[in-house]
């Protein structure tokens, strides 16, 4: 299983994951178009004396969505409350939620591509409304009663937007595609989490793990923690580059963030190098869910150019060959 998709032991990350988080805008590093945008929409909202618009964050895992809809909240002032689009099945649910809202309140809902058909409609006209109509009575006796809500902010975030319906995502003000960060920002974000966990560490060793960590800062703030882990059990106080080389090998990461997962992956393609292979089959070779490994394992290979998407299905290509020490050299490894 790879580094992203199985959580080591630890009994207090969930609660460093808070710690690390940015509160506001300033704090927030990297994402600088998304900010400044964030920033005058906000800016404006709070000079107009109204309820910012309805926010959607899109993007792969990893790189800050729930943060950014956090320091939204923070930043207007209001309270957030979190749900999941798993967690809306019925339109029932929904209902109860928009009718508890307080004024100019948050409203975030993760993985918004996965709330049911049902509860999608009627985010339609709660969205651009600010009303539900909702079913009392059952049979021929049943009337739709309708309930106005109190105005809000829905801020949704989803890892594939276009499974999100056209009628949904156009009633959002705005739309944030987040991108993968560069070294240099995840360099700042190490070096911030690093002065929170009180983690010592040499500039080196900062280039090394910013490198290892697939443009994700969720990644990054990961293998800082197991670095710190096994400096700890090493009695190190000191981490260089040494002892973060000898932690990722324990954890069977590479020096560009390849993990067993992403290996196991790049084999199963190297094996049929000539035929190209479709993401039920690979799911099922490695044992994964169909979504771990489009959502996980492919967009990070594709960003260094190991892999192909073609109609046909998925081919590895000569970079990902020689990641694999398959082929001598590379055409370029990040072709």
């Amino acid at each position: 299983m790879s580094f992203e998709t199985e959580p080591f032991a630890h009994a207090d990350d969930s609660a460093l994951e808070k710690q690390l988080r940015p509160a506001n805008l300033q704090e927030f590093v990297g994402q600088n178009k998304v900010k400044k945008q964030l920033e005058v929409l906000l800016q404006a909202a709070q000079e107009q004396s109204r309820v910012p618009d309805h926010l959607l964050f899109s993007g792969p895992p990893g790189l800050g969505k729930t943060t950014l809809a956090m320091i939204v909240a923070s930043e207007t002032g209001r309270s957030i409350r979190v749900t999941s689009g798993p967690t809306i099945q019925h339109a029932g649910d929904l209902a109860a939620i928009l009718s508890s809202l307080e004024h100019g309140e948050i409203l975030f809902i993760d993985e918004i591509h996965r709330v049911s058909r049902a509860a999608e409609e009627m985010l339609y006209l709660a969205m651009e409304d600010f009303r539900v109509d909702v079913m009392v009575g059952k049979g021929p006796g049943a009337t739709s009663v309708p309930l106005d809500l109190e105005r809000f902010t829905l801020v949704g975030a989803t890892t594939r937007a276009g499974m999100l319906p056209n009628p949904l995502r156009d009633r959002f003000g705005f739309t944030a595609n987040m991108e993968f960060y560069e070294q240099s920002d995840l360099i700042k974000v190490l070096s911030r989490a690093s002065e929170v966990l009180g983690v010592k560490l040499n500039s080196a060793s900062l280039e090394i793990i910013a490198n290892s960590s697939r443009g994700t800062p969720r990644v990054a703030n990961r293998l800082l923690r197991r670095i710190r882990d096994y400096a700890q059990v090493s009695k190190v106080d000191m981490i260089d580059e040494k002892t973060t080389a000898d932690a990722l090998e324990v954890y069977e990461i590479d020096a560009t963030g390849l993990d067993r997962l992403d290996r196991q992956y790049l084999l199963a393609l190297s094996e049929n190098r000539n035929r190209a292979l479709g993401l039920g089959t690979l799911a099922t070779r490695l044992g994964e869910e169909p979504e771990t490994v489009e959502l996980v394992v492919e967009p990070y290979l594709l960003r260094l150019g190991l892999i192909e998407r073609t109609p046909k299905g998925r081919l590895i290509t000569n970079s990902g060959l020689f990641a694999i020490g398959i082929e001598s050299e590379p055409s370029s490894l990040f072709d």
